[in-house]
């Protein structure tokens, strides 16, 4: 399913201002999501020529790693590790805390230059300077990316940009569960493919959509590793997963669909949800999994090269045919793909 590309700053999102002099007002309500642009829709956006892939599905979740699949919880998680290319031994970055590291992974690079060592939503200290993988994304070829997040610390990260939607719910409510948030996936996607948008534009489906689920290592933390919550907490969180899929499979793109699995922790991880400053920052990284599935990816195949959580973003762009000439330090793990990029092919040739 091709989905309308932008072609003048007309259709950019229209920011309210409220959310321009308040954003406080988007995490501490939940699932508050950012204004959206209103987009036409005369030229329509296809994948460059040898590329299959239409949508990325990245999954980022917390406090999981190769024995948490061992009692059998994960069978979703299971088989995407089984069908798709992985390694269990990705570098997450130092300090091991929520927001630091998925600044470096969404911004491609290590803490020292992206520079949030602190682990908590702080209004004065505003967005990240650093691009981000959605604007890449963005600017390489038109790809919009809507993100789910279950913890408002990462509102840091949710810059308002004009191709990047972001939905929150709070931890500190008991409704702000797995299940809820497929339930704002759900309601997303409903609304992208009405082409009402129940009073936002949201016209077209995202190419990139990231969904955020850090309950086990919440849980883990908190009941202890070997709990029953914590396993509870991973069939909770597969399930959310495999709720995930099923819409793509029910909308007809699971064919033209890659997806993308890391932890942003291990399991064990102590304390990862607190602390601040730089302390830990020259702790060796924590291991965490990460996995490629679906279109485009080998099936069964055991990940060789070092891979780093900062190289998602930029495998990300390879997966969909786009290129980035920056200086970001993300680099497209090559390996996984069945087919050669067209950049590696180019070179080979010379």
């Amino acid at each position: 399913m091709s989905t309308p590309r932008r072609t003048s700053a007309s259709k950019y999102r229209i920011f309210t201002l409220l959310g321009l002099l308040s954003p406080l007002v988007w995490f501490l309500t939940l699932g508050a999501s950012s204004a959206f642009s209103a987009r036409n829709a005369p030229e329509v956006t296809t994948p460059p020529a040898g590329v299959d892939t239409e949508h990325v599905i990245l999954f980022v979740l917390e406090g999981v790693d190769q024995d948490s699949l061992k009692s059998g919880a994960m069978p979703v998680l299971s088989s995407l590790a089984k069908n798709g290319a992985t390694t269990w031994s990705a570098t997450a970055v130092s300090p091991a805390r929520r927001l630091p590291t998925m600044a470096s992974l969404v911004t491609g690079m290590p803490v020292d230059k992206h520079g949030i060592t602190w682990n908590s939503f702080e209004f004065s200290r505003g967005y990240p300077r650093a691009p981000t993988m959605f604007d890449y994304l963005d600017l390489s070829g038109g790809r919009d990316s809507a993100i789910f997040l279950m913890d408002e610390s990462l509102y840091q990260l949710a810059k308002p940009e004009p191709y990047t939607d972001y939905q929150m719910c709070r931890p500190l409510r008991p409704e702000c569960t797995p299940d809820r948030l497929v339930s704002y996936i759900r309601d997303y996607f409903k609304k992208a493919t009405s082409g009402a948008g129940h009073g936002h534009a949201i016209l077209s489906l995202p190419h990139l959509l990231v969904v955020h689920l850090p309950t086990p290592g919440r849980v883990g933390e908190a009941q202890g590793w070997k709990s029953a919550q914590y396993k509870e907490s991973l069939k909770t969180v597969d399930k959310a997963m495999g709720a995930v899929l099923d819409l793509y499979r029910n909308l007809g793109l699971f064919k033209r669909t890659t997806v993308f699995v890391t932890s942003l922790s291990a399991v064990g991880e102590s304390q990862f949800s607190a602390g601040e400053g730089t302390a830990g920052i020259d702790a060796a990284p924590p291991q965490v999994p990460w996995i490629a599935s679906g279109v485009g990816i080998k099936a069964g195949h055991t990940i060789r090269q070092p891979v780093s959580i900062i190289d998602t973003g930029a495998t990300v762009m390879r997966a969909l045919g786009l290129e980035t000439h920056t200086e970001w330090e993300s680099h497209a793990v090559e390996e996984i793909f069945k087919t050669a990029s067209t950049a590696a092919v180019t070179s080979k040739s010379q």
